[in-house]
């Protein structure tokens, strides 16, 4: 209780002094700096060493395509996650796909899923041959909610997509009356791996799940892979057979129509080093998140501004993958611009739902319409997070905020 006190008293004191920080600096010139998104130098630096050695081993061993490192892998993962068998994919994008394919979703079938979303996780629908159907999204957590994906259902539903967004976990047990019926839970855990609700960690809450290992996720690697995560053995092995040209035991010979979907040893090799650090580093996120609430906190402007700012302490199974703040209609634009003259990374997930793109059109009703997504992809934007990121940019990230709100505030009429 008393390291819980102290973390407290030390979001104060940080507050306290960043409001002096505010006072003094907008009083003189602010000083320029490029603070990136993310940085994958600084956030892989501490295991340089290990990294190097292992993608030297995999140089030397000459075996490059799945082989030892990737069943190393996979079989790390699967100890992970409760025993569950893994399979390790050319990307999460085909991790989706053979996921979808391991359900045996095709044409005819529907699947749910949230239209707040990277296209990616539509897309594998359109490429299994399924039709998408879209579920609004609640406006505190920008997931659907259990109770609008039931009501959303239809003869045709065969499965839902839960995307656990932004490095937040969506809570599966509440879709146990779909999956009664029939409907099968896929985790897009892409955005949140090593996320939890209570004792269970994403990729284990669903029938089955997909990961990807880009360079910027949780757990990312040097390059494109992904994982899935099945509930048997039969449909590990089928997904297997898919990632190599749907090819079993015997050479040459393929049973399924299959792909060019195989996780590479230098990847597998490099991941098994990082994941044994992974929950380290999503420790370090949930304290940079800590830091930014309570530097937001300390400006009246952006507290007026700012609706929603993720904060730890609320949000205990979080792994914040991207700090995505949530701010009043007309602000975003201005901030965003604000950090891009300041050189500040920042980026808008997402500037449009998925059923706005050319990608659906023909497959989904052009006339429906998702008015919590709209208005969250008008409002939303992602400020730098990443392991390595220090106190002093976070400040100078909020600071340069301050003064877009100032700057905001003044042009219509508040300051």
């Amino acid at each position: 209780m008393s390291g819980g006190c102290g973390l407290c008293r030390g979001r104060r004191t940080a507050r306290n002094r960043f409001q002096r920080l505010i006072e003094q600096r907008f009083r003189r010139k602010p000083r320029v700096v490029s603070i990136p998104l993310f940085d994958p130098k600084r956030a892989h630096a501490p295991l340089q060493k290990a990294l190097e050695e292992a993608a030297v081993s995999v140089l030397r061993s000459g075996r490059y395509i799945l082989g030892p490192e990737v069943e190393a892998f996979e079989q790390s993962l699967s100890d992970r996650l409760e025993g569950r068998p893994v399979v390790g994919v050319s990307s999460g994008t085909d991790a989706l796909v053979l996921a979808l394919r391991a359900l045996e979703i095709g044409p005819g079938d529907e699947v749910l899923t949230t239209p707040y979303t990277f296209v990616a996780t539509v897309d594998a629908i359109l490429r299994v041959g399924a039709t998408p159907r879209f579920v609004d999204i609640d406006p505190t957590t920008l997931m659907p909610t259990a109770e609008a994906l039931t009501a959303a259902t239809s003869a045709a539903t065969r499965a839902v997509i839960i995307v656990h967004l932004f490095g937040a976990a969506f809570d599966c047990s509440e879709l146990e009356e779909l999956r009664s019926r029939g409907i099968a839970v896929l985790e897009d855990a892409a955005q949140a791996f090593g996320a939890r609700l209570g004792d269970r960690e994403v990729g284990t809450m669903g029938d089955v799940g997909a990961f990807s290992f880009f360079p910027t996720k949780n757990l990312g690697g040097y390059g494109d892979g992904g994982a899935v995560v099945l509930d048997s053995q039969e449909r590990a092995d089928y997904v297997r057979a898919l990632r190599a040209h749907g090819r079993g035991a015997r050479s040459y010979y393929s049973s399924h129509i299959g792909y060019n979907a195989r996780l590479d040893a230098m990847q597998a090799a490099l991941l098994r080093v990082k994941l044994a650090h992974v929950d380290a580093a999503n420790s370090t996120r949930r304290d940079l998140a800590g830091n930014y609430h309570a530097l937001i906190q300390a400006d009246e402007r952006l507290r007026e501004l700012v609706v929603l700012t993720p904060d730890p302490e609320s949000l205990p199974g979080h792994v914040f993958h991207q700090y995505v703040l949530r701010v009043k209609p007309g602000f975003r634009d201005v901030a965003v611009a604000h950090l891009k003259e300041s050189k500040i990374g920042v980026g808008i997930y997402y500037p449009t739902g998925v059923h706005q793109q050319p990608l659906v059109k023909g497959h989904v009703d052009a006339e429906l319409q998702f008015p919590e997504t709209e208005a969250a992809c008008l409002s939303t934007f992602a400020i730098p997070m990443f392991p390595g990121l220090t106190g002093k940019e976070q400040e100078e990230v909020i600071f340069r905020l301050c003064e877009a709100a100032e700057q905001y505030m003044r042009a219509s009429g508040q300051g």
